[in-house]
């Protein structure tokens, strides 16, 4: 299961909360992250550190659900217009 990238897509789509789950290489993979965080914000606490400070990737976590905004790298946290 955590190697099946299809797989992993599908359960990430359904349920962001799976991305603790993932191997450290899908965790890293954006487009994965990226339908976790859209499934469920705050999906972002697994992502790798680089995907945390990807601004796209944040809005999409933050617009799910605010309190994923804990989970951005610290740059991000003090951008004014993500936060607004």
């Amino acid at each position: 299961f955590r190697q099946d990238r299809d797989l992993v897509f599908e359960a990430l789509k359904s349920n962001g909360s799976a991305l603790k789950y993932a191997s450290d290489e899908f965790r890293q993979d954006r487009e994965l992250v990226f339908g976790a965080v859209q499934s469920k914000g705050i999906a972002l606490e697994h992502a790798s550190e680089s995907l945390r400070q990807d601004r796209d990737l944040v809005l999409a976590a933050v617009r799910n659900d605010f309190m994923a905004l804990k989970h951005a790298s610290e740059e991000l946290r003090q951008d004014r217009d993500l936060v607004l």
